[in-house]
């Protein structure tokens, strides 16, 4: 199995405007970095017409389909019927995006089955990370 999980979704872009535009967005969860997931969007979502992608915790996402989660940058939480609404915030401002509830748990249950939630410590590479943080230290 690879050791790395993409899957394109499409986000409903919510935006100060009366309607919402969709857009295409790639999840992404490396095995190498167990704890979290990306969010990717193109060029032709973004403000500055260069892709962007966040990363946060994978137990972020999972929190937030069922409850409000987040405090900081990205903050997740279920709306209405088979939604939820990630919101990304940054110095330029905030962007909100609606995502099919379906489409994350199916990106959810495949992360699962590449890294068991409880099991990351065990695809932590501490001895290499720790190397490359004293390399860049010197």
């Amino acid at each position: 199995m690879s050791p790395v999980i993409e899957q394109a979704v499409q986000a409903r872009l919510v935006s100060s405007a009366p309607r919402t535009e969709t857009v295409s967005a790639t999840l992404r969860y490396n095995r190498a970095d167990p704890f979290a997931v990306r969010m990717a969007f193109p060029p032709a979502a973004t403000l500055e017409g260069v892709e962007v992608s966040w990363a946060f915790a994978r137990e972020l996402l999972e929190t937030g389909m069922e409850s409000r989660a987040g405090l900081g940058d990205v903050q997740v939480r279920p709306y209405g019927y088979g939604r939820t609404v990630l919101e990304f915030h940054a110095a330029e401002g905030t962007a909100m995006v609606h995502l099919r509830t379906a489409d994350l748990r199916r990106f959810l249950k495949r992360t699962h089955a590449l890294v068991p939630a409880g099991g990351e410590h065990l695809h932590l590479d501490v001895d290499h990370d720790l190397a490359e943080l004293l390399r860049d230290a010197l």
